[in-house]
């Protein structure tokens, strides 16, 4: 897997490879990056078209955006509160292949105002229930004044960010996209597809 990560990055013109825990605790978790196998299935599956505006919470080096935007044709917003990967994001995005498909911001999620642009958002467990709470409450909000068709993925989502899911009205699950074949002996490698309600 490694080896097609790599490679990926270097049709992107991008570096977003490893790991990083250097400001994380208990209620923003380390940056990894999703393997780019798992976003092809995504893409895929024909959810994000060249209309839609995909925000990436926790984007970190911006994997997801750069992928998903040179494939889709979408535009991509990454949110990263850590300064160092934020930085990391900016430098891959001068020279990556779908760099003017993307944009990043520096920021605490529970901060980021929801456009009425955002139609599609992606999580990679980027931090705890309780913020999970409140930007799914900022993106209800958001399709309440301006109501819209929006889409959520959570790739590997945490039985905690499950539980929480089922309890709220606004969300309905569609699918799971099967990603277990890439990574044989895991029960959670599955992209979670939900449609938000709103009245």
């Amino acid at each position: 897997m490694d080896d097609i990560n790599q490679v990926w990055d270097r049709i992107l013109h991008i570096k977003t490879t490893g790991r990083d825990d250097s400001i994380s605790d208990f209620t923003r978790y380390p940056y990894e990056p999703t393997d780019y196998p798992v976003l092809a299935r995504l893409c895929e599956r024909g959810y994000i078209g060249k209309n839609n505006t995909l925000v990436d919470y926790g984007c970190g080096k911006g994997r997801v955006d750069f992928f998903v935007a040179f494939h889709t044709k979408c535009h991509a917003i990454g949110i990263e509160y850590n300064p160092r990967l934020y930085e990391r994001a900016l430098q891959n995005r001068k020279q990556a292949s779908s760099g003017n498909r993307t944009e990043f911001i520096l920021g605490d999620a529970v901060d980021f105002l929801v456009t009425p642009a955002v139609d599609r958002a992606f999580f990679f467990n980027p931090f705890c229930t309780d913020i999970l709470c409140q930007v799914l409450d900022n993106l209800r909000e958001s399709c309440k004044r301006y109501p819209r068709n929006m889409l959520l993925f959570f790739y590997y989502p945490s039985a905690s960010y499950v539980e929480m899911l089922k309890m709220r009205e606004e969300i309905e699950f569609l699918e799971e996209i099967d990603c277990s074949d890439l990574f044989p002996h895991n029960g959670r490698e599955y992209i979670l597809v939900i449609k938000m309600h709103v009245e």
